[in-house]
């Protein structure tokens, strides 16, 4: 299978890497053909701090991937977030030489090309130009100026920033690993592709995405991007707490998270226990899983609250920016149980889980589906929309076949006028069709005779 019939998304993140494979169909769907997952070494909330462990991981997902869906992977999309990751709100500008032509991508092009060379603070980075809505002159409030006439074309920007050193970091990863970035995604956008509906973007809705290591937030409303940022606690802050109140190894205190795990201690018996395998020949160890829903409940609240500050600090709960769908989570955090009821109580939205699924055309791959996997997806679909736009070779007829020049016949009367005699080399002919009216027969004939009367001089 060629490179370019399918499109790869990469998610590097704290505790997996998952590099996901599909094609679109013949009806436009997604179509996933394999995919590898691995444990991720050397990513530490979202930021690689371990290059060759990292690099490791890539490879060994990739590996899988590339067994999964029969093809050799080259190029990727890859997501990043990371506590490093800031936006900021931004206007700008051009003027137009020709405010009579229609306004054009080029034209938006080169403005988002002008925001890129904002100076940002040492060491940072733009990642992302996300434009929100335009003004042709005196006239705002548009959301596509492409077509229109105008000499002023201003725009405002949600402008995504990052650390140059950990942007480097993670293009090495990629490089290193044998492969090729095709492009760099904030992660909330990526699943957001992956898990929302255009209605709720409209409506207005944000994304939560808890992670291992961080929990990423994107916010929507009149499908404009209005607020990204990342909280650096995820599910793994939530292991640890686990681990420790419990006094257990890592490995029991994530299994008993995800098996046994609840956001609502309310909910949990104080009857009900959890029997751990004691270390080494000791006693077992049995836990009471309101204890541990109390643990969890402690910390999924303190995210929750940080949630809650970056809804209040983009006016989430004024008239005009209320977020009518809610709050969408999605993420392997999201797998917890009773965190939807939750979520609605700390912030009072209505709350859902996010799944990936909509959008998957086959059920080849039905883990796919849980919420963990949304990034990746999310990742998958924005290569498939790079490769979208890029253009397609037209097939034409060749100037010239076997180093002979090539003679195009028309009998449309608009294409008499042009030159049907296409050489390699400059011919002059003297064949004067304009002066006398002829018939499409004589026109014809007489373009034929003088291209061999040119040959032959």
């Amino acid at each position: 299978m060629e490179n370019q019939n399918y499109s790869v998304g990469l998610d590097i993140g704290t505790t997996k890497i998952v590099v996901i494979v599909g094609r679109r169909n013949s009806q436009g769907n997604i179509e996933v053909l394999g995919a590898g997952k691995a444990k991720s070494l050397g990513v530490n909330k979202g930021i690689v701090n371990n290059v060759s462990q990292t690099i490791s991981s890539i490879k060994n997902a990739v590996e899988k991937a590339e067994k999964s869906a029969g093809v050799t992977i080259k190029q990727v999309t890859v997501g990043i977030a990371g506590k490093h990751i800031r936006s900021l709100q931004h206007s700008d500008y051009i003027m137009r030489n020709q405010p009579e032509t229609y306004i054009t991508e080029d034209d938006i092009e080169r403005l988002k090309d002008q925001v890129k060379k904002l100076v940002m603070l040492p060491g940072e980075e733009i990642i992302h130009v996300l434009p929100q809505e335009y003004k042709v002159d005196s006239q705002g409030e548009i959301h596509d100026p492409i077509g229109m006439h105008g000499a002023r074309l201003e725009a405002k920007f949600h402008v995504v920033v990052g650390q140059m050193s950990s942007i480097k970091n993670i293009v090495k990863c990629v490089e290193e690993s044998g492969l090729e970035m095709e492009s760099l995604t904030l992660e909330p956008l990526a699943s957001s592709e992956a898990v929302l509906t255009n209605e709720e973007k409209e409506a207005g809705v944000a994304i939560v995405d808890i992670g291992g290591g961080t929990t990423d937030i994107a916010i929507f409303k009149d499908n404009i991007i209005r607020h990204t940022c990342v909280i650096p606690y995820g599910g793994g802050i939530i292991t640890d707490d686990i681990k420790e109140g419990c006094s257990i190894i890592a490995d029991h205190a994530e299994k008993l998270k995800v098996n046994f795990g609840s956001a609502l201690p309310e909910m949990e018996k104080e009857s009900t226990y959890v029997t751990i395998p004691g270390l080494h020949s000791r006693p077992d160890k049995e836990i009471s899983t309101k204890t541990l829903a109390q643990i969890i409940n402690a910390r999924v609240e303190e995210i929750l609250e940080l949630v809650n500050t970056e809804l209040k600090a983009y006016g989430a709960y004024e008239q005009k920016k209320k977020l009518i769908a809610g709050i969408v989570l999605t993420g392997g955090g999201s797998n917890l149980k009773h965190i939807r009821q939750f979520t609605s109580y700390i912030t009072g939205f209505d709350s859902r889980l996010g799944f990936a699924n909509e959008y998957i055309a086959n059920d080849k791959n039905q883990s796919l589906k849980s919420p963990e996997y949304a990034t990746g997806i999310g990742l998958l679909m924005e290569s498939l929309k790079i490769r979208d736009k890029k253009p397609v070779a037209k097939t034409e007829q060749p100037l010239v076949e076997n180093n002979k020049p090539v003679i195009t016949i028309t009998s449309n009367e608009n294409e008499q006028n042009k030159t049907d005699v296409m050489m390699d080399t400059k011919v002059e002919t003297t064949v004067e069709t304009q002066k006398n009216k002829k018939s499409i027969g004589e026109v014809i004939l007489s373009k034929v005779k003088a291209f061999f009367e040119a040959v032959e001089d």
